[in-house]
């Protein structure tokens, strides 16, 4: 058993050459089929059965040699002795969750090319040869549809079908517009290169979601090809828990998208505070005017949602630059235009020009009242809730600018455009490069059981 961990979570060079020197040279594949299991022993044959009829679709049509890779998340039935006994190599992945199991036997995978689907029998893994078609054609992110195929009578419960898919589908495509009809289904294929660029993190099932989402931000080239779905093979309930995975899906949707979280939000109490003031304003100026009255409550809440909206749109433009820097998302047009120009410098100006801006009103309000001039209620509030209020989001300002250079790697700038970098192969990964840590070993599988050829 090859301990993998050490290669790929730690960045000592002489640990790496002392191990490539004592290794056998290692086989290397074009394509590398994927399943995650825990406890499969009933439906794994049946999927590495189809998985090796897969290949030898595979070899035949593309001249690809093909491997098999199971990612064990701990099983304590004979899942994995069937695996290697059939020729498959296992990957076993102490992090527990959907996600870990994948995530681990894709690091694991030495195909350029990656295919992963469920180990429960409702895939059939000779449907991935139009996949690989697919990327061989361009295309980096390949998803299969059940939507757009057939979902066989008692393979998925109605409230799936009708509500929980098309609901999480729509939503995910209404903020990030994937064009995928079928963002949750359990069989895709995609290229190394890709995997390696949307950095995935995820343990649980949300990881359907991730893979999508990052995809998407990272304008990879996506398509969809027609899938079968089928009853599983399982004799005991599945894994998933329809509500509480339907959440996490939900909340990952939202956790990635700070437009929707913050920005426009945001953007709408900036709107509201700004009616209110721009209200007092014209009838302080033209009291001719006729206007909607505004009480002292509403000035307060005016404030109130303006210093919030101020703070969403810093922890929005963080979120952003949290990504960027990450590397699972590119910078929008908009904000690379604006954060370009963007500085330590800039941010603390402007926070200066927001105190200056309360020491004015403030002293205006100690003037007016002072020399008992005629001020209504109304303005007198108004006078003391804009010092508060700029005092705060002078506050905010020094704050936020120091966290975005922070996020910016302890730059005054806050954003530049950098040249992108070609991926890194898995087996030199460090924590530099993937900030994960599902520690796996790996078996080798046993020779000449996988019949294929190489190119």
């Amino acid at each position: 058993m090859i301990l993998l961990d050490e290669i790929l979570y730690h960045n000592f060079e002489p640990q790496k050459r002392q191990i490539q020197s004592i290794a056998p040279k290692e086989e290397t594949y074009d394509v590398s089929i994927v399943m995650p299991c825990l406890n499969e022993e009933l439906t794994l044959p049946g999927c590495i059965k189809e998985a090796l009829e897969a290949a030898e679709m595979i070899e035949e049509a593309y001249g690809y040699k093909t491997e098999i890779v199971i990612g064990d998340n701990g099983s304590t039935d004979r899942s994995i002795e069937i695996a290697e006994s059939m020729g498959a190599r296992v990957v076993n992945v102490t992090s527990k969750g959907y996600g870990s199991a994948l995530i681990g036997g894709v690091m694991g995978a030495k195909g350029r090319y990656v295919v992963i689907a469920d180990s429960d029998g409702s895939y059939d893994f000779r449907e991935c040869v139009p996949m690989i078609e697919q990327l061989r054609n361009g295309y980096e992110l390949c998803m299969g549809s059940r939507f757009k195929g057939q979902i066989m009578p008692g393979a998925m419960p109605w409230k799936n079908r009708v509500i929980g898919n098309p609901l999480l589908t729509g939503i995910l495509n209404l903020i990030y517009r994937s064009g995928l009809s079928d963002a949750h289904c359990g069989i895709r294929s995609f290229t190394k290169a890709a995997f390696e660029k949307m950095k995935l993190t995820s343990p649980g099932m949300e990881f359907a979601s991730e893979m999508v989402i990052k995809a998407t931000l990272l304008d990879l080239r996506r398509t969809e090809t027609p899938v079968t779905l089928r009853p599983d093979g399982r004799d005991r309930p599945p894994h998933l828990r329809p509500f509480r995975d339907g959440w996490r899906h939900l909340r990952y949707i939202f956790m990635l998208s700070p437009s929707w979280v913050f920005f426009l939000p945001s953007l709408a109490m900036f709107a509201l505070s700004l009616a209110v003031f721009g209200r007092i304003a014209i009838g302080s100026i033209f009291e001719a005017i006729p206007a909607a009255p505004v009480t002292t409550a509403g000035v307060v809440f005016a404030a109130m949602m303006l210093v919030v909206g101020h703070q969403g749109l810093l922890l929005g433009l963080a979120a952003i630059l949290d990504g960027v820097h990450t590397g699972y998302r590119k910078m929008g047009n908009l904000l690379e235009n604006i954060t370009h120009k963007l500085t330590l410098e800039n941010m603390l100006s402007l926070g200066l020009v927001y105190g200056i801006g309360a020491i004015a009103a403030t002293g205006v309000w100690i003037w007016a009242t002072t020399d008992q001039l005629l001020l209504t209620p109304l303005e007198s509030t108004s006078l003391i809730v804009a010092a508060v209020t700029l005092f705060i989001l002078a506050i905010q300002n020094v704050f936020g600018g120091f966290l975005l250079s922070i996020i910016a790697g302890n730059s005054a700038s806050i954003y530049e455009k950098k040249e992108e970098t070609k991926p890194v192969s898995p087996l030199t990964f460090s924590q530099e490069t993937y900030d994960t840590n599902p520690p796996y070993t790996s078996t080798p599988a046993k020779a000449n059981v996988v019949a294929t050829t190489a190119k």
